[in-house]
């Protein structure tokens, strides 16, 4: 399921990545990989705020929605 259906404080795990090669890349270097736990502390309007590798990572809508969990 994608991350936009992830629960307020549920620690969830990564199991891919979609979109297109920028989108995965862009992703990744903001440290959203296959295996990695997120835990989403928030969500405004559909977008979503994470704590991913020990930081806090806002995300939009549109990019929640190519994470799975």
């Amino acid at each position: 399921m994608p991350l936009t259906m992830a629960g307020i404080g549920e620690t969830n795990t990564i199991s891919r990545i979609g979109g297109n090669e920028e989108t995965r890349r862009f992703l990744a270097n903001l440290g959203f990989v296959a295996g990695a736990e997120v835990v989403v502390l928030s969500k405004i309007g559909g977008n979503v705020i994470v704590n991913i590798k020990d930081s806090r990572v806002a995300v939009n809508e549109d990019m929640a929605r190519h994470i799975m969990i």
